[in-house]
């Protein structure tokens, strides 16, 4: 591949820096532009972006035309019900600072505050939250979308559209704007208890059994522990602080986070291998001490946000990240699965397991009852194709599913496996764009 773009394209990549791919980039700054730029789409057809943190290729369009939609950052919030109409460029960080000096905070966020509404809405992204609030999509009352003809249409739950688009990775049209109801909060810190378990059967059970009694639980996983310590984890579970719980004289709703540091622009293949994750491991495991204490919603939800371009430092052939969830009482393939990435060392700087409850009626949702593992692989590990390739087997086996806001690699057959709405999820999104003008990489590969 050539270093320079053909002209008027830009290369773009998701956020694991893998697979650039050329398009032409446009910025709209109304939904009626986007609506015209949707009339005029070109042969190789249309991709709607956020801020490009989906891992892999949901947001690029090889040859065709790229709708970057972070100019549609309006919002308003009605203070009596906590419903927020918000454009689909807006940010959940910008969202954040407006809503949580004011009471209210998003019903639900993933690891990262720097997604856009739409790319929340598109991917139906969960949280720690979701065994008890489920995911984005659930608390979503409209959305708006431009649709394949350039027309603007408004949606409900009522409407089938509607939940091909929840969860649809942007294959139904491009959102412009969404209603969804946020949570009252009396602080912005969360009260948060940790506790370290001694290998995976001991996270397991320690998560079945007390994960009700927090809104918000996840699992950090040592992968590279082996052994009686195979699967130890320190395991943080938190609830909204209330003001009592805050310090004399505390600004009970000050949030105005950032980045603390910015990684490099450039890191070398390698820097991070089995020595120095196992190092990081064994201190970030010692240093998170049992107990009770009140931290920061940046810190609780958002740490990796404290540094800038966290991404680059998987070096410069990127990184995978890999997320799949299988059903409860499947349990034994998620032990397979840990048991063979602690035996191959595979490296993974981040390692998390949560617990998913009910999903949405999203006919491509990811989430559903069951247990979620996410991994960041740095690329070009030996062997990683084929380990990754046998896990898909195994989850598929055990009735589970790949998550496509992640996804870089999966093959279109283990999709179609995976997925058991899939030809509902077609059918809709053939009645409402016949020709085809929304199409994304992630969609050619999985033959969407």
């Amino acid at each position: 591949m050539s270093s320079a773009a053909p002209p008027g394209t830009t290369f773009l990549t998701g956020w694991g820096r893998t697979s650039p791919t050329p398009a032409r980039l446009v910025r709209p700054a109304t939904a009626e532009q986007v609506a015209e730029t949707v009339r005029r789409a070109p042969e190789r057809g249309v991709a709607a972006r956020g801020l490009g943190r989906a891992y892999g290729d949901a947001a690029q369009n090889a040859g065709g035309l790229v709708v970057d939609c972070t100019a549609l950052t309006s919002w308003s919030l009605d203070e009596a019900t906590g419903l927020v109409t918000a454009g689909a460029g807006l940010s959940l960080h910008d969202l954040m600072a407006a809503l949580v000096p004011r009471g209210w905070f998003v019903p639900v966020t993933p690891g990262t505050r720097h997604v856009t509404v739409g790319g929340a809405v598109a991917a139906d992204v969960h949280g720690k939250n979701h065994h008890v609030d489920s995911s984005f999509g659930a608390h979503l009352r409209s959305l708006t979308l431009v649709t394949a003809g350039g027309g603007i249409r408004t949606l409900t739950p009522a409407d089938d559209l509607f939940w091909a688009t929840v969860g649809g990775m942007g294959l139904t049209g491009v959102i412009v704007e969404a209603v969804f109801r946020c949570v009252p909060i009396e602080t912005s810190r969360v009260r948060v208890n940790t506790e370290r378990t001694r290998d995976l059967d001991h996270t397991l059970e320690t998560m079945a059994a007390t994960d009700d009694r927090y809104r918000y639980t996840v699992a950090w996983i040592d992968l590279l522990a082996r052994g009686g310590r195979m699967g130890r984890s320190v395991l943080t579970r938190g609830d909204h602080a209330a003001r009592e719980d805050l310090p004399r004289g505390a600004d009970p709703l000050e949030f105005a986070p950032r980045a603390l540091v910015k990684a490099p622009p450039w890191a070398p293949d390698g820097l991070l291998n089995p020595l120095t994750v196992r190092a990081f491991n064994e201190a970030w495991y010692l240093k998170s001490r049992p107990g009770t204490s009140v931290q920061g919603l940046a810190p609780f939800f958002h740490p990796l946000d404290f540094v800038d371009g966290w991404n680059r430092a998987y070096g410069p052939r990127g990184f995978v990240q890999y997320q799949f969830v299988v059903p409860f009482g499947q349990e034994a393939t998620l032990r397979r699965i840990v048991a063979r990435l602690s035996a191959e060392g595979v490296v993974s700087f981040l390692t998390v397991l949560k617990r998913f409850g009910p999903g949405t009626p999203g006919m491509l949702s990811f989430p559903m009852p069951g247990w979620t593992l996410a991994l960041d692989i740095p690329a070009g590990q030996r062997g990683l194709a084929g380990l990754l390739r046998a896990f898909d087997a195994q989850v598929a086996e055990a009735g589970g599913r790949i998550y496509l806001a992640k996804d870089s690699r999966m093959a279109a057959g283990t999709m179609a496996a995976t997925y058991p709405r899939l030809a509902e999820w077609r059918k809709v999104r053939d009645e409402a764009d016949p020709d085809g003008v929304f199409r994304t990489d992630l969609a050619r590969r999985l033959g969407l």
